[in-house]
């Protein structure tokens, strides 16, 4: 793929570019979502690109779940590629930076480097590398060489500041005088990060990279590899990072925090969407059901710079009210799996919804429908004397009122006198959904049995 100039025109092209190296968890989801909102509501295209550099990490496992994932996000890429089948685009790059002399040998082995850290450090210098490597003449190299070392490259940095105008922290600016000259290449000529992430984004034309703000510094070091290489240089939006409650950063290492994890404990898309996106912004965090509304609420400009703090448990609010307000279309294939037959499943869901946290729960609630129930009859003479006022089929939504009303008027009791016996001889249970919807879906044969014990 090669750059497409009429983007740079006008819709956007994006990208979110992840390595296939762990599970996606919902520090991941807010890059992700970002580009994609980004570009949904600019009529733009989102590309998914393997960083699948790291050959000993990156598995098809893990490769197919950054997929999965995003899929269960709502997120469909428009378009999809793997930096491992570009090595030669990036062999080429590292070739045309080594002629122009910004690539350049360095043969100092780990320790070397950090013994010279720590000199620079005692004697209050910034620990940054000096450049020794270019001094050297190619007999220098050439003995290096046969000694048996072998050279990794770095990237000779221009000792200027690189400005930008960024789309969440406005004027931004990083001085590379301040910084080592980058390692690009390891001595075994596998690539580091830098690199195929700067080839890539020029050559298949990038316009907008959204990001971590931990990218921050590594911007200022990319902007002059993409000036070395000939290529535009995109915009740039450096978003703040989803931290714990405590502020401890996320990782691929926290499992119950991963997207499979959320995903596989019932939580819906549009809540875990709601909170990576809108936490740490200018709105307030809320339950938006569709990608297109939570695209219309992201503003670039609008997010805190401070850590966006959130609360794993805030995901059970909002999911909750999502739940309560799905259609029964959106949890069909759920409740049949959940063994609720379709003819019943809309007046089941909407007897139930408003009592669950999660689609699943309902479950428990098809249970108490369909039986068996053990009852519960603390008074069997009220509970004798309501069955014998029960109506006549067929049953609908206020069949319960009437009766209740029957047995009211026949008992004198009322409130929780009334329902709690009635309550607790249908479902065995103290609390639960509205028994005007669950009455009619039980049927008349079956409350009968339950009334008698």
């Amino acid at each position: 793929m090669t750059s497409d100039t009429t983007l740079r025109d006008g819709a956007p092209l994006v990208r979110f570019a992840p390595s296939p190296t762990g599970y996606l968890h919902i520090g991941n989801a807010r890059p992700a979502l970002l580009n994609a909102l980004f570009a949904r509501a600019r009529g733009g295209r989102f590309l998914l690109r393997l960083d699948d550099t790291d050959r000993e990490r990156s598995t098809a496992e893990f490769a197919a779940a950054v997929s999965e994932d995003l899929a269960w996000l709502g997120i469909v890429p428009d378009l999809f590629a793997r930096q491992s089948d570009r090595v030669a685009i990036h062999d080429a790059a590292a070739a045309r930076l080594k002629a122009a002399g910004r690539l350049y040998p360095c043969y100092e082995t780990p320790e070397e480097l950090e013994r010279r850290r720590r000199r620079q450090l005692g004697r209050g210098q910034p620990p940054i590398y000096d450049r020794a490597a270019l001094d050297l003449t190619e007999a220098d190299r050439a003995a290096l060489e046969a000694e048996g070392r072998r050279p990794h490259w770095r990237f000779n940095l221009e000792p200027r500041s690189v400005a930008w105008d960024d789309l969440v922290r406005g004027d931004a600016h990083v001085d590379c005088a301040s910084l080592s000259d980058p390692v690009l290449i390891r001595a075994d000529g596998s690539y580091l990060y830098t690199l195929p992430s700067v080839v890539d984004d020029g050559e298949m034309g990038i316009t907008h990279v959204i990001r971590g703000e931990d990218h921050v510094t590594n911007t200022g070091v990319q902007v002059q590899i993409f000036e070395a290489l000939g290529f535009p240089v995109p915009v740039f939006g450096h978003h703040n990072l989803l931290t714990t409650a405590d502020g401890e950063g996320l990782s691929k290492r926290l499992g119950h925090l991963s997207l499979r994890g959320l995903r596989e404990a019932g939580y819906e898309p549009g809540a875990v969407r709601s909170l990576a996106v809108l936490t740490g912004s200018a709105e307030s965090v809320r339950a938006v059901a569709t990608l297109d509304e939570l695209a219309g609420l992201v503003d670039l400009a609008q997010i805190s710079r401070a850590p966006a703090k959130f609360d794993p448990h805030e995901l059970d609010g909002l999911n909750a009210r999502l739940v309560h307000a799905l259609p029964v279309a959106d949890v069909a294939e759920r409740l049949a799996a959940l063994g609720v037959p379709a003819p019943r499943a809309e007046a089941f869901w909407l007897a139930v919804r408003a009592n669950l946290a999660r689609v699943a729960e309902a479950g428990a609630w098809w249970r108490v429908v369909a039986g068996p129930v053990a009852p519960v009859i603390p008074d069997p003479a009220f509970v004798a004397a309501a069955a014998e006022l029960l109506p006549p089929e067929p049953w609908d939504g206020e069949t319960w009122k009437v009766w209740t009303n029957a047995v009211k008027a026949k008992t004198g009791a009322k409130g929780k006198a009334l329902f709690m016996p009635l309550r607790l001889a249908l479902t065995g249970l103290e609390h639960g959904p509205d028994l005007a919807g669950l009455l009619p879906l039980i049927g008349r044969t079956e409350v009968v049995e339950r009334l008698a014990g």
